[in-house]
């Protein structure tokens, strides 16, 4: 069962703050993470999240339940980590200088191995991997996050991003092969 079905919708629109901490707690982490992988940076990753569950809070009622409250939550998660980088974009024309910290990407999907050689190893190769996942045209990474990282089925992810289930398995498609030819020469150097 979903536990999302235990999240009470109509107390969530009238603003009942038990529901909403509910929802948080059983979202939180999964935005947090979608956020993480696709900006790669953890404070705006931070901060991102915690404007989608304001976002949230603010627009429950306009919630009609034609998706899961979950695809819901996405959608806003992916329209704001689109205005980011609109932003992110409009600052750096103007000469803005911004210091992306990369250092967090690496420790998403650290070893529980006990060997530092290997778990430096599995940090190099978590990096090598968001940042090719960062090169990727927007749709295509945005697909391949929802789909790889997160686990969203095809259907979601054409709600998510008002797509077709077609479309979305042809962003996906293209951003496997795409990812293959920017893997290839890293995994032929490391060999």
């Amino acid at each position: 069962m979903d536990q999302t079905e235990h999240i009470d919708i109509e107390r969530l629109k009238l603003g009942d703050e038990h529901e909403f901490t509910l929802l948080i707690d059983l979202h939180a982490e999964k935005v947090y993470n979608l956020l993480l992988g696709l900006i790669r940076n953890d404070k705006d990753a931070q901060d991102l999240t915690q404007e989608v569950f304001t976002a949230v809070f603010l627009t429950i009622s306009q919630f009609k339940g034609e998706a899961k409250l979950s695809t819901w939550i996405y959608r806003i998660s992916v329209n704001k980590y689109k205005e980011h980088v609109r932003n992110r974009s409009r600052k750096k024309r103007f000469g803005f200088l911004f210091s992306i910290d990369q250092t967090g990407v690496a420790d998403v999907l650290v070893s529980e191995s006990k060997d530092p050689a290997g778990e430096l190893e599995n940090k190099e190769r978590s990096a090598v991997l968001y940042a090719a996942i960062h090169q990727l045209p927007e749709k295509q990474q945005i697909a391949f996050t929802l789909h790889k990282i997160e686990g969203l089925s095809q259907q979601e992810i054409g709600t998510v991003l008002n797509l077709s289930i077609t479309a979305v398995e042809s962003l996906i498609f293209r951003a496997r092969k795409n990812l293959q030819q920017k893997l290839m020469h890293y995994y032929q150097e490391n060999e």
